[in-house]
């Protein structure tokens, strides 16, 4: 049986380590990694698309580091409950075309009893950025 540890019932150790631990896989800018800590039939809303399954978790990914340049991310734990975990987050990207964005948002995770995230809803809001303001780099 696969798992991901830390498994739930999550403390606010262990629910600290989940969100490091997705912090770096998604940092890692690496669809197939990031997709390993969602169960097979995961459940996705990201902004105004809604995903089902690792496969299209992968495909999604793909695509949106190929737009979103020099990606860097940092999210912060939010809340927990036995399997549930709230963040809110921040990360920066630039397009093709030079430009500069920092995307806020807040996910609420459910996990299985594998510690799989069964389900990720994202709400997301990009604002435009000068080069100059970057928080990360």
């Amino acid at each position: 049986m696969e798992q991901k540890h830390p498994l739930p019932p999550f403390n606010l150790e262990k629910a600290l380590q989940k969100v490091q631990l997705a912090e770096d896989a998604w940092n890692s800018q690496n669809p197939e990694k990031v997709s390993q800590a969602y169960t097979i039939d995961s459940e996705w809303r990201n902004r105004d698309t809604f995903l089902k399954g690792r496969e299209e978790i992968v495909t999604f990914l793909t695509k949106k580091w190929q737009k979103e340049l020099h990606y860097k991310l940092k999210k912060e734990y939010w809340a927990h409950t036995d399997n549930r975990i709230a963040v809110r987050f921040e990360y920066e990207y630039q397009t093709k075309d030079g430009n500069w964005f920092r995307a806020y948002g807040n996910e609420n995770w459910e996990f299985d009893e594998n510690g799989l995230m069964a389900k990720r809803y994202a709400s997301i809001n990009d604002l435009a950025i000068k080069e100059e303001d970057r928080k990360f780099s």
